[in-house]
């Protein structure tokens, strides 16, 4: 081969499209390997701040990848939620005697596919008994609340990912403030909540609005996506965890949020449906799996930031301060900037710390501006709302 004919030969192999897709692709796998080997640093300097930064956890929880692993999770979410892990709930309760027992008992038995494909049987019973078990031990804590189907959805999700005792208390806490609404003997404000969505997509996309006006179809589609936090609707148990993510670090209205962002993202399917009811409401109430869900996230937190709820609430049919999810956001967002690490609360309680830490190593404390940090995190507006809050909305 001569050197000219062995030149071009170089030429062609390195401008061959499918090894320098490879190439690239390996820069993007290293790349985000680096970031996340930062970011699990980042998060457990959080963790172990003191008082712990809760405003950097709900940060990492909205930002590309979300909390990244199920140890980290089992650390964070509880700080998420304000809630003491050296805690417990009453265990010596007659669950068989509560009145939603014998309906709890159908809905976890009818709940296969939320349990990892390939379980045993017999390992499956134990974690459909455990699951309830945290079910109605929250409800006899809470006289007030009502089961509803959807809510194990949401609990077997935290069982699967924290254990049942703490997934018991972790539960509890979500059950009288985000899921609040959820819970009533009626369904009214569950309605009312839904109500937010077509406003947002109003305001986003006429054009799309006009279209599900027409149809008729109002928002009936979306019930299950947001009392389940969408764990009923999708397969792939990962995106649900990185959504609960995203959701334990915003406000209650986000499911509705991300509900809008997924309908404005199928413009196109929608407008080319026919415009009737039946058909709007099967395309819509089916998720397509393959959805670019860091997107969805990106575009929900934008919409948040461009279409407040407060500015949304007459045309939503809501005054937002009649809502206990709503109005207990501020005082949840409060408490939460006091709490102690684990490490500290540990020694308060003389108890081990159920998970093994990773070791941190040392970082500089940079004050990040808002617009820098939003661009390098990939989560567009919906920085504001993690580093401002929305606090001021509700006072």
């Amino acid at each position: 081969m001569s050197k000219n004919t062995d030149l071009r030969h170089r030429r062609k192999v390195s401008q061959d499209p499918t090894k320098a897709s490879k190439s690239d692709n390996d820069k993007v796998n290293k790349g985000f390997e680096s970031y996340k080997r930062d970011k699990l640093v980042a998060i457990y300097q959080a963790l172990r701040s003191d008082p712990v930064d809760v405003a950097a956890l709900r940060k990492f929880a909205i930002s590309k990848g979300g909390l990244l692993t199920d140890e980290i999770r089992r650390k964070a979410w509880p700080k998420l939620l304000n809630v003491n892990m050296f805690d417990t709930l009453p265990k010596g309760v007659n669950i068989k005697e509560h009145r939603d027992y014998d309906q709890v008992v159908l809905d976890v038995n009818r709940s296969l596919k939320r349990f990892p494909p390939g379980m045993k049987d017999e390992q499956r019973e134990v974690l459909q008994d455990q699951l309830v078990e945290v079910i109605v031990r929250v409800l006899c804590e809470n006289k007030q609340l009502h089961y509803y189907q959807g809510y194990h959805d949401i609990c077997v999700t935290f069982l699967l990912v924290v254990g049942k005792e703490s997934s018991v208390m972790l539960v509890n806490k979500l059950s009288t403030h985000h899921l609040r609404d959820f819970m009533d003997s009626t369904m009214d404000r569950t309605k009312h909540m839904l109500n937010y969505l077509l406003p947002i997509i109003h305001k986003s996309n006429p054009t799309l609005y006009d279209f599900l006006q027409k149809s008729e179809v109002g928002t009936v589609f979306a019930l299950a996506w947001l009392i389940t936090w969408y764990g009923h609707v999708l397969n792939n148990f990962r995106s649900i965890v990185r959504l609960y993510d995203f959701f334990l670090a915003c406000h209650p209205l986000m499911p509705v949020y991300l509900a809008a962002a997924i309908v404005l993202y199928r413009e196109e399917e929608v407008l080319n449906c026919e415009c009737d009811m039946p058909f709007v409401h099967s395309l819509l109430s089916k998720i397509p799996q393959n959805l670019p869900l860091e997107k969805l996230i990106v575009d929900a937190g934008d919409l948040f930031v461009q279409y407040q709820p407060s500015q949304l609430a007459k045309e939503a049919r809501l005054y937002y301060k009649q809502s206990s999810s709503l109005t207990t956001f501020q005082q949840l967002e409060e408490s939460s900037q006091s709490q102690r690490p684990d490490s500290i609360l540990q020694k308060l309680t003389g108890r081990n710390a159920s998970a093994n830490e990773v070791p941190l190593s040392q970082q500089s404390n940079r004050m990040v501006k808002v617009a820098v940090w939003a661009l390098s995190m990939g989560i567009g507006a919906a920085a504001l709302t993690v580093l401002n809050t929305a606090m001021e909305f509700w006072t």
